[in-house]
């Protein structure tokens, strides 16, 4: 049976708050992300062996994609036949994540590992909160923008929770591991660094707690007492 809304919710927010507080605390050892991006790179080349790989573009930055695109539209439909405007949030919810992550991603100063130095690019690396380095090369590479596709599939999981918390739990779990596979295909490639797919996972997991839990916490109770409320008589 799940948990009422306003104690999941609460739970979700020390969660994401947590989150938050590791991302931060990892900002202070960048070298974890390069060492971890370093495993796809070969300095001999000077480049990413896999960068341009055709089956790694086709089965994970084209089909993966695809896919929870062509779940998300389905869903949309089916939620619009059956006029269940929860299902109907999910999608929105899925779309509005994920745009989320496009604009910030576009509007970084930070590149791709591909476009730095240390990886046979221009690019100059800096931290999060530092000052924009001139030769900080072309940027828009953060947060990780194709991972967020996986990682809003968490939306299934909060649409489903009040009525199948069994599945709802799988679905988030399903959330988490495909923003994390789908971010890993972009690190063998060389388009992103871990923590920038650890971000992506954060903001959609925020997206997706903040708009369901208005949903729960505010537009159903009202909903509840205009339904509630004896009109009055003359």
């Amino acid at each position: 049976m799940p948990v009422a809304p306003a104690v999941f919710y609460r739970r979700q927010l020390l969660c994401l708050l947590a989150g938050l507080l590791l991302l931060l605390w990892l900002e202070r050892f960048p070298a974890l992300d390069f060492r971890l991006q370093a495993l796809f790179f070969d300095p001999a080349s000077g480049h990413f062996p896999l960068q341009d790989a055709r089956w790694l573009d086709l089965l994970n930055h084209r089909l993966a994609k695809y896919l929870i695109v062509a779940a998300g539209v389905v869903l949309g439909w089916l939620g619009w036949r059956r006029r269940d405007p929860r299902q109907l949030l999910a999608v929105a919810v899925m779309l509005l994540a994920t745009a989320l992550v496009s604009w910030l991603k576009h509007r970084s100063a930070h590149s791709c590992p591909w476009d730095l130095q240390a990886f046979g690019g221009q690019g100059a690396w800096f931290g999060l909160f530092d000052s924009v380095p001139a030769d900080a090369g072309p940027g828009r590479c953060f947060p990780g923008g194709h991972a967020s596709a996986g990682f809003s599939l968490l939306a299934l999981g909060y649409w489903l929770r009040p009525t199948r918390a069994a599945l709802a739990r799988q679905l988030f779990w399903l959330g988490g591991i495909a923003g994390m596979l789908m971010g890993l295909g972009q690190m063998v490639r060389g388009a992103h660094f871990l923590s920038h797919n650890l971000w992506s996972g954060w903001w959609v997991w925020l997206v997706c707690c903040a708009l369901f839990a208005g949903y729960d916490l505010l537009w159903q109770p009202w909903r509840l007492r205009v339904a509630q409320r004896v009109p009055a008589t003359g």
